[in-house]
């Protein structure tokens, strides 16, 4: 691999942008659409940028490492050369890609927030490609910035990228949800923060199973129904309990009488 262009000026295109320049890849520049972020991302990457409406320079692997929606636009924009062209969303085929030859992904199974770049090097790269060449150029890339990478058709990856969301994203927002609630009272929010760390570093060691507690993985029906009374003014909220609750009442053997959905 001589050259890589990567084309994105995001959290996705920051944090892999990193990974390549660590792994001393030949980031030959990185391309975008908005003039301030894009210079951003130049200066953090020591990299020369390029407008993404202009003429890009060719490349051997061009990654487009920008929202799920635009990749196909993106693509089109591309000249057909005959280096690959590969996307980083989990979720979506290798489709949106035509009409180029080569095509290919890279998705670090990961949440990619702002902050200092993320060590990649132990984080699972999921990827898949439509030819030999961008199968060798793919996995050329992923093997130099992390040591766990896996070769995974479509559908395969659309299931992982859906345990992804269900795993880190919905968490995340139901924390957002339960300091708001803290806030409504007055209390400090950061109060959950030890539960929290507590409960990843449970989960990481003994497994979901074995950490999983509360009211619901005892059957304690009636703490169940106290705490849908306290969340009778959030309707949202009330029914993503009710339902959770439920889930957790019959994975462990407990009725769920009562339990209004």
């Amino acid at each position: 691999m001589t050259s890589i262009l990567l084309i994105g000026t995001g959290r996705m295109a920051y944090h892999l942008g990193h990974a390549i320049k660590h792994a001393g890849l030949p980031l030959i520049g990185v391309a975008g659409r908005d003039a301030e972020k894009l210079a951003d991302i130049g200066r953090f990457l020591s990299s020369p940028t390029h407008r993404l409406d202009r003429a890009l320079p060719e490349a051997d692997l061009a990654i487009i490492a920008t929202s799920d929606d635009s990749i196909q636009e993106v693509a089109a924009r591309l000249p057909s050369s005959k280096g690959v062209v590969a996307h980083t969303a989990g979720a979506v085929g290798l489709d949106v890609l035509a009409p180029h030859a080569h095509r290919a992904v890279i998705w670090p199974v990961q949440t990619l927030s702002h902050g200092a770049p993320i060590d990649l090097s132990d984080v699972p790269m999921a990827v898949d490609a439509s030819s030999p060449e961008a199968e060798a150029a793919i996995l050329r890339l992923a093997r130099a910035i992390s040591g766990s990478v896996l070769q995974l058709p479509h559908r395969q990856r659309e299931l992982l990228h859906l345990t992804a969301v269900l795993a880190s994203n919905f968490p995340v927002f139901l924390m957002h949800e339960a300091q708001r609630l803290l806030k409504q009272e007055k209390l400090p929010p950061n109060l959950l923060m030890p539960l929290w760390k507590l409960t990843a570093q449970k989960v990481t060691t003994i497994g979901p199973a074995e950490a999983l507690t509360g009211p619901a993985r005892r059957g304690d029906i009636t703490s169940v129904k106290r705490h849908l009374e306290l969340l009778q003014g959030e309707a949202d909220l009330r029914r993503a309990y009710a339902q959770l609750s439920s889930m957790v009442l019959k994975a462990h053997g407990h009725p769920t009488d009562g339990i209004d959905l």
